[in-house]
C-alpha cells in the first residue's frame, strides 16, 4: 500500500521503512506499527492537507508533532503518529529532499537508519549512496564510573521526595516522582546495564523498558514486580521501599562487573531518612468550617 501511493504521488520522492519492521528476526506481531519516512518535495502541502492520512483506512486518531527544524543540520521537518480503526498505526516522518541529501551525505548514518531501514521506493536514486545500517544504533554502551555513580546519586535524590508526599497523602506528585523521576530514567537503566552484561552490550532495549520482562531472569522480574502498586498509600510506601532495595541489588552487580564500588552509606542514610518519615506521625485533619447561613 505504501509503495503503490508513494509511486503515484508526485510529491513523495522516497520512502523507507525503519524500526522493529526492519530490522531482521525482530519481534514483529499485529499490533506492530509501521514507522515510515517520507523524502518529499516539500513538507508544507502534507501538513496544511491533512487528507492524505485518509489513504491508508479510517482514521481513529492522530498525533502531529510541530514542524520543527532538525537538530543536525537545521532544515524542517515535521511527522505524524496516525491510528487507524483497522488496527494500523504508522509514524510518518516527513523529511524535505534537501534534508535526506544532507543526511546521506554525513560521516555517520542517522541513527534512527543504523537501527535498521529499508527502501521501500526511491525515484530519483536518492539511496544510492547510502551504507547499510549497523543494527547497533541504540545498544547501550558500558558505563563510565562517573554515569554510574550519578544514576545511583539521581536515583537516591528523589526517594525523599517521593516519602514526605506520601506522608502528606499527595499521591499526585509521589506517583510522578516514582516513575518519572526514579523508575525510567534510572532504575530501568540500571537493569537495562544488567542485561548487556550478560549478552555482551548486543541487545537494543525497546523504548521506555519494552523487551525488559523477555531478557530479566524471572525471579528478578518478579521483584520488578513488586515495585508497582495501585493507589493506595500503603502499598506505595511498599512500592517505594521495594524500588530502593531492588536498585541497591542491581547497582550492586553492575558494579562489581566493573569494579566500581556502591555508596552503601549514601543508600543507607537516605533509606534511613525515608524510613524516618514514613514513622512520622500524621496530623489529624482539620474539619472544615461550616458556613455561616
Amino acid at each position: 500500500m505504501l509503495i503503490d501511493w508513494g509511486s503515484a504521488h508526485s510529491l513523495v520522492r522516497a520512502i523507507l521503512l525503519t524500526s522493529t519492521r526492519a530490522i531482521p528476526n525482530a519481534p514483529v506481531d499485529i499490533l506492530s506499527d509501521y514507522d515510515v519516512i517520507l523524502v518529499v518535495q516539500d513538507i508544507q502541502p502534507f501538513v496544511l492537507d491533512r487528507t492524505w492520512l485518509n489513504d491508508f483506512g479510517e482514521i481513529l486518531v492522530v498525533y502531529w508533532d510541530p514542524i520543527h527544524s532538525n537538530t543536525t543540520f537545521g532544515i524542517d521537518q515535521c511527522g505524524n503518529v496516525t491510528q487507524y480503526a483497522s488496527g494500523l498505526k504508522i509514524d510518518f516522518t516527513l523529511w524535505p529532499v534537501e534534508l535526506f541529501q544532507q543526511i546521506v551525505a554525513a560521516p555517520v548514518l542517522d541513527a534512527e537508519l543504523d537501527a535498521g531501514y529499508r527502501v521501500l521506493l526511491d525515484k530519483d536514486r536518492l539511496t544510492d549512496a547510502m551504507p547499510a545500517p549497523t543494527y547497533t544504533a541504540y545498544t547501550p554502551k558500558p558505563p563510565s564510573s562517573e554515569a554510574y555513580l550519578s544514576i545511583i546519586n539521581d536515583f537516591l535524590s528523589s526517594a525523599p521526595y517521593v516519602a514526605k508526599c506520601l506522608w502528606r497523602d499527595d499521591l499526585f506528585p509521589a506517583r510522578w516522582c516514582l516513575e518519572a523521576d526514579m523508575r525510567h530514567p534510572f532504575l530501568r537503566q540500571m537493569l537495562e546495564w544488567r542485561i548487556q552484561i550478560e549478552h555482551g552490550w548486543s541487545i537494543p532495549i525497546g523504548n521506555l523498558g519494552k523487551g525488559l520482562k523477555k531478557h530479566l531472569a524471572p525471579e528478578l522480574w518478579a521483584e520488578v514486580e513488586q515495585t508497582f502498586t495501585g493507589a493506595d498509600i500503603a502499598d506505595n510506601w511498599a512500592a517505594l521501599i521495594n524500588m530502593m532495595a531492588l536498585f541497591r541489588r542491581v547497582a550492586r552487580e553492575v558494579g562489581d562487573h566493573f569494579g566500581y564500588v556502591y555508596p552503601e552509606e549514601l543508600h543507607q542514610r537516605v533509606c534511613a531518612y525515608v524510613q524516618e518519615i514514613q514513622r512520622l506521625e500524621r496530623p489529624q485533619a482539620k474539619p472544615l468550617r461550616q458556613q455561616q447561613p
